[in-house]
């Protein structure tokens, strides 16, 4: 997550949650950065299973 966004609700650090609205954008950052690293961590998982399987 980006630390230096700022809330234009109470101007405050997003990363704190001040306001709800802070607490939403954070929560919708961290949803946006889990997924592609589970998509991530399943392509790994399956290209270790497709070499173990090769040999």
């Amino acid at each position: 997550m980006s630390y230096d966004l700022v809330c234009a609700n109470c101007s405050g650090l997003v990363e704190l949650g001040r306001c709800s609205v802070c607490r939403a954008s954070r929560e919708q950052l961290r949803a946006q950065r889990a997924l592609p690293a589970s998509w991530l961590l399943l392509a790994a998982a399956l290209l270790g299973l497709l070499f173990l399987f090769a040999r």
